[in-house]
């Protein structure tokens, strides 16, 4: 363990209009407690858990890779600020760390193959080969297996997004390994019953009025995958009767399904 709590600041925001300070969850949540070398923050699109996640990064001192921005057309000065307003408290001083983002791998691999021409020796850093070589769920699983070597905190956002089934798999078997040698903590948001399932991973749920940790089991995610391979049809309703279009709503869980 080397992040122990997460303390919001939220008496202190500068504004309570624009995002991310307009967000509910993150002015009714004042701390976070960390117990677990994995953490996964899980809840909805929009919840605030990718949000968290990056002022968290950032508070940390970690860099955080963008793809250049091409509008202005939203521009919000508080986007970024939210980090300006958490306090952070270690268990064995500050570690180094990273952020890691589906979205934007394609392009860190392009600058980290780039690098390892240059400097072969940097292939250890991510599994030992030209990354945007393989495909991309491979080229993810060989940057984990080479960077999450070295002592630190490291958050990743979605990472789920590139990978199947199998490879998400491989991915906590990773982990597994990893928190073994107690060198490395994840931080990881994610939507992924999969990788939620991480055996003594601690969840908080951005699902509530204010952020809380909860069973593996009392995740939305997972009972709504429970439930959809228990019986899909519950959420089509029958094919034989038009759908008014404006029904969008989710169906009720079933009793029998727990």
């Amino acid at each position: 363990m080397h992040l122990v709590n997460v303390r919001i600041n939220s008496d202190c925001y500068p504004t309570q209009r624009f995002y991310p300070f307009s967000l509910p969850i993150l002015r009714e949540t004042q701390e976070l407690t960390l117990t677990r070398p994995v953490v996964f923050f899980v809840g909805e699109n929009g919840s605030g858990k990718s949000t968290l996640l990056e002022a968290i990064t950032r508070k940390c001192g970690v860099h955080i890779w963008h793809k250049p921005k091409r509008h202005i057309a939203h521009h919000n000065p508080y986007e970024t600020r939210l980090a300006d307003y958490i306090t952070l408290t270690w268990a064995d001083g500050h570690v180094p760390g990273s952020l890691f983002r589906a979205e934007t791998f394609h392009d860190f691999a392009d600058f980290l193959d780039d690098v390892a021409l240059c400097d072969p020796g940097r292939l250890q850093y991510h599994g030992g080969q030209i990354l945007n070589t393989l495909s991309h769920g491979e080229g993810i699983l060989s940057y984990f297996s080479g960077r999450y070597h070295i002592k630190g905190v490291y958050f990743l956002d979605e990472p789920e997004a590139a990978l199947s089934p199998t490879s998400q798999v491989k991915f906590l078997q990773l982990l597994q390994s990893l928190e073994r040698r107690s060198h490395a903590q994840f931080i990881i948001a994610t939507h992924s019953p999969i990788l939620l399932a991480y055996p003594g991973a601690q969840i908080f749920s951005f699902d509530t009025p204010r952020i809380e940790e909860v069973a593996y089991e009392a995740t939305s995610h997972y009972r709504i995958y429970r439930q959809f391979f228990a019986d899909r049809t519950v959420f089509f309703g029958d094919p034989e009767t038009p759908q008014q279009s404006e029904d969008m709503s989710m169906p009720v869980e079933k009793e029998v399904c727990y």
